[in-house]
């Protein structure tokens, strides 16, 4: 028995209009910054009114929706990629040797049920490409791992809800039901007129975490991905591609899913990078913590490139932001980063007056800020890495930290700040014990390095009546056991 999608000689139907008729629950999967995982699953609830599920494998969660709430999927901040779930097994039962596991991947494909992911896939290009008609431009294939190929401009879109719904009922999609008659599976991808019939062009990814396989990634996305070609006829295309299908495992855990995003939705907003950008799904989960309330003055003291205050700026517009460095280039770089985002926003959502965010040159541990004017401070410190280095920081974290205490307003005030340097910043936060009280740690992968992301709230001392407030030559700052460490790293 087959079911096609799209070749009914009736009206055309909206795309939209048809996926709200449809009303059809999914199960929709996600990765997200490790370790902001229950951030993620916040989001979700509050945006989609879903619950999300954590998975036992770090950076990924999963929850249910129905059709309807397909267009809102892109306006998740906290998610780095989307997919659609095929099928999922919670113990998959692999088999003893590398040829078994080879026929049990072919097998595998024809025995999946693949029509709910592939139309919920159509209806996202649909959306797709009404977005980038809206814009302008179209972005056409890129890698899933963020890397972009080639672009089109809005000509190629259908320019009418009619040319756009014929455009998606010309992907013609076939599900076999009855794995008997592998003749009956899904076909190609059929052009309206009398065009020759075209494959879409697909690839498989394989995603692989634990120690028990018999096979490797390459294994096992090539296994499966013949078994796909066979069943599809689709035309294998590794960079190219029009569709993509994820082969996640995960120990004894297999998930099948077809993604939903082509660009990481985390390289979103930025058009200058510099040597430590951070993710802005990252800023933006370190912004969550915080809880920004409307006219809350929220400061990141070292901006780099501006992510967090343009994150913060457009997802809580009723906040006011204040963005500084100590390095002109960095500067630069966020002022260009912002003119990037206004020009690219839609007209509807442009303002004469911008964006509730300034930016400004100065001294880290002299800011020209009034004390006690601050609501929030939420920045990502120098891990001694790329960017300064340990031995600076032991002496630049106290300094620091004793000028946010200054200009963050005591009991009600908080901090969210990033690093790598776990040491230094613990020694710094025991110095300014008097002034800081940490209340929260979430601990994050950042470009392969286990990170913290600290919060601190200001404690209700006024600035200028404690031992923190004096600053000390360095040499006062630390013992001689220190001294010797510090000279080790």
């Amino acid at each position: 028995m087959q079911e096609t999608f799209g070749s009914h000689q009736e009206r055309p139907v909206h795309p939209v209009l048809m996926m709200q008729e449809l009303n059809e629950t999914v199960t929709i999967g996600a990765t997200v910054p490790t370790g902001f995982e229950l951030t993620s699953a916040e989001e979700i609830k509050e945006k989609l009114e879903a619950t999300a599920r954590i998975n036992k494998d770090r950076g990924k969660i999963y929850f249910d929706i129905t059709s309807d709430k397909l267009s809102k999927l892109h306006n998740l901040r906290s998610v780095d990629h989307l997919f659609v779930v095929v099928d999922q097994y919670d113990n998959y039962q692999f088999k003893g040797t590398k040829e078994e596991e080879q026929v049990d991947l072919q097998e595998l494909a024809a025995k999946l049920s693949w029509t709910s992911a592939l139309e919920i896939w159509k209806m996202n290009i649909s959306l797709k490409k009404k977005k980038g008609r809206r814009k302008g431009t179209y972005s056409k294939k890129s890698d899933h791992s963020g890397n972009v190929s080639t672009k089109c401009t809005s000509e190629t879109v259908p320019s009418d809800p009619t040319s756009l719904s014929e455009d998606l009922e010309a992907l013609q999609v076939t599900n076999q039901t009855d794995v008997s008659h592998p003749e009956s599976g899904p076909q190609t991808e059929k052009l309206s007129g009398d065009q020759e019939a075209l494959p879409l062009k697909f690839r498989v990814t394989c995603n692989r975490a634990g120690d028990n396989h018999c096979f490797s990634s390459n294994d096992a996305a090539r296994d499966f991905g013949g078994a796909v070609q066979d069943l599809f006829h689709w035309k294998p295309d590794m960079t190219k591609f029009d569709i993509e299908v994820l082969l996640n495992i995960h120990n004894v855990e297999v998930v099948i899913g077809i993604a939903l995003t082509e660009v990481s939705l985390h390289r979103r907003n930025i058009s200058h990078f510099g040597p430590t950008t951070l993710r802005p799904t990252l800023a933006y989960g370190m912004l969550r913590l915080c809880k920004p309330q409307p006219s809350d003055v929220i400061l990141d003291p070292m901006c780099g490139s501006g992510v967090i205050p343009l994150e913060g700026a457009i997802e809580w517009p009723n906040s006011f932001f204040l963005a500084g460095d100590n390095n002109g280039i960095a500067i630069n770089r966020t002022v260009n980063n912002v003119k990037h985002l206004l020009k690219n926003r839609p007209p509807v959502e442009r303002s004469s007056s911008g964006l509730p965010l300034d930016i400004i040159q100065w001294d880290l541990c002299n800011l020209s800020v009034r004390s006690s004017s601050v609501d929030i401070i939420i920045t990502d410190m120098p891990f001694g890495k790329r960017m300064g280095s340990r031995k600076k920081n032991w002496e630049l974290y106290p300094l620091c930290l004793r000028e946010m205490a200054r200009v963050c307003k005591p009991d009600t005030g908080r901090a969210v700040l990033l690093t790598q340097d776990k040491k230094c910043f613990t020694k710094a936060i025991l110095q300014m014990g008097e002034l800081w009280r940490r209340s929260h740690t979430a601990w994050v992968n950042v470009g392969g390095l286990r990170a913290g992301v600290f919060v601190l709230q200001r404690t209700g001392l006024v600035f200028g009546t404690t031992s923190g407030d004096v600053k000390k030559p360095r040499k006062e700052m630390e013992s001689p056991q220190e001294a010797m460490e510090d000279k080790s790293l």
